[in-house]
């Protein structure tokens, strides 16, 4: 395992998924807040074929094998986070992708990340914040940071960037409202957005994940296209 700043698990391309002499798309993949990169890495064969899929885990150690992007308590009123920790891993996030883009070779312009819960926050502020560095992101089951908003790029950077956010309506810790919400706030953005909700609770689920790898191959489709378009004469 290459030596970043993440610890990670990696899923190779299958071969012969991609074509010759072109590099590789890259899939991050983060886990939810007191899980590790193994809950996300036993996902990667559901990805398509022709991803790189880094399964990374979060910097922070919160007990044994458990680990998170920033503290948070859930109260009454809401999840209540640590601001300045949030910020500090989304900025990492964004330096780790050019440390994988490097170190595995891959497509620069074809990184997607996705996430769960706590992963999905991140996947989501890290396309607003740095949408030269990502072609796309998926949110299972998170929700959008106000402390996000101060930071989102200019409007032009996030034009036609694809998102999509998967949610469910029984979802007991981090309730569909605060999904609904996100939706409300991201139309403000000129993204390309898709949302999804499932009747579930706060979890991955064999439907969940089915949305999110069939939305994931298609971006990837209409990436590839556009790269292709570009290198025509």
């Amino acid at each position: 395992m290459t030596t970043l700043s993440l610890v990670h698990a990696v899923r190779p391309p299958e071969a012969g998924a991609n074509v010759d002499g072109v590099k590789p798309p890259l899939l991050i993949l983060m886990h939810g807040v007191g899980s590790n990169e193994h809950a996300m890495a036993q996902l990667a064969p559901a990805f398509d074929p022709r991803f790189v899929v880094v399964s990374v885990r979060s910097p922070l150690t919160l007990g044994l094998n458990a680990f998170g992007w920033f503290h948070v308590s859930f109260t009454a009123a809401g999840p209540v986070i640590v601001a300045e920790e949030a910020e500090a891993g989304w900025t990492l996030l964004a330096q780790f992708i050019d440390e994988a883009v490097s170190a595995y070779d891959v497509d620069p312009t074809r990184v997607f990340l996705a996430g769960f819960s706590q992963g999905g926050i991140m996947a989501l502020a890290t396309l607003l914040t740095a949408p030269e560095k990502v072609a796309g992101a998926v949110m299972m089951s998170g929700r959008l940071l106000p402390e996000v908003l101060p930071h989102t790029a200019a409007g032009d950077a996030l034009r036609d960037k694809p998102a999509l956010i998967v949610h469910g309506t029984g979802d007991e810790k981090l309730d569909i409202h605060l999904a609904r919400w996100a939706r409300e706030q991201l139309a403000q953005f000129p993204l390309a957005l898709t949302y999804r909700e499932l009747p579930m609770a706060h979890a991955i689920t064999e439907d969940s994940l089915a949305v999110a790898t069939t939305w994931l191959a298609s971006s990837l489709d209409a990436a590839h296209s556009t790269a292709h378009s570009r290198t025509q004469p």
